[in-house]
């Protein structure tokens, strides 16, 4: 086992070389297309010229990304604590499953682009709906994953919890929290990847400053190397929040377990 554990750092990079050499043959046939074709950079940037866009307006692009992750970062903390507050009471009272579960699945089956507006006219142009929107997208995820972890928890574990007078509390905290884990991971790992992109939409709706600002000026001023410049930064932005997810989930569950969830 340990020399299992010794060769895995060692063997991620190679793990990743497939998706590096796809990416960069896409961007390589990206590149010779626009040269050869002679398409024009209003209608098809190629990415040296993108790339370009990101060091020659970096400045633009840092100021615009900070509040975008100001958003990100509390709209998904407050979904977190919403979603594992909301799985317990489930776990507690399983009659609440049955009475909010249809509700949340409605909520999920709202349209971002119906819903956005409203949001924005409802609580304005500040952090407010950037964090009720990223929340709204990315809690359902993990509470499905928390719940349906909880209910895989061994029931020899919690009967023999129970034979040893453990309380449902003690239970909950030895046996079905711990259980819960890599699906809680799992979901966190779903929902991440939807945050900035509600971050982002309810920028492009109505705020003051962020990438979605950016992406929308832009498009207004015909931009498109800028408005793929400010996507490649909010892509980096999920990849980053993404391998950040990753790392805790092997702090917290080892070496072993997050490669196995993976």
């Amino acid at each position: 086992m340990a020399a299992a554990s010794f060769r895995h750092p060692a063997a991620r990079p190679r793990r990743a070389l497939p998706a590096i050499l796809s990416v960069a043959a896409l961007l390589a046939v990206w590149e010779i297309y626009v040269r050869m074709s002679g398409v024009s950079a209003l209608v098809l940037p190629a990415p040296s010229r993108v790339i370009g866009q990101i060091a020659e307006n970096r400045d633009l692009l840092w100021v615009n990304t900070l509040p975008t992750l100001k958003a990100t970062l509390i709209g998904f903390a407050c979904s977190l604590s919403v979603a594992f507050a909301l799985s317990v009471a489930i776990d507690f009272l399983p009659r609440l499953k049955r009475a909010l579960f249809p509700v949340f699945v409605i909520s999920q089956t709202l349209p971002l682009v119906a819903i956005a507006p409203l949001v924005v006219l409802w609580f304005g142009f500040g952090l407010t709906p950037k964090i009720l929107l990223v929340a709204l997208v990315t809690f359902f995820p993990m509470l499905v994953a928390l719940v349906d972890g909880y209910q895989s928890a061994d029931r020899d574990i919690s009967a023999l919890l129970a034979s040893m007078g453990a309380s449902r509390a003690g239970i909950f905290r030895r046996a079905r929290l711990p259980s819960a884990m890599p699906y809680f991971f799992a979901g966190l790992r779903i929902s991440i990847t939807y945050a900035v992109v509600a971050a982002i939409f309810a920028e492009y709706v109505g705020a003051r400053a962020g990438l979605g600002i950016v992406i929308l000026n832009a498009k207004n001023s015909f931009r498109p190397d800028l408005m793929l410049a400010a996507v490649v930064i909010s892509s980096a932005l999920t990849l980053a929040l993404f391998a950040a997810t990753a790392l805790v989930q092997r702090l917290v569950l080892g070496w072993r377990q997050a490669g196995a969830g993976q």
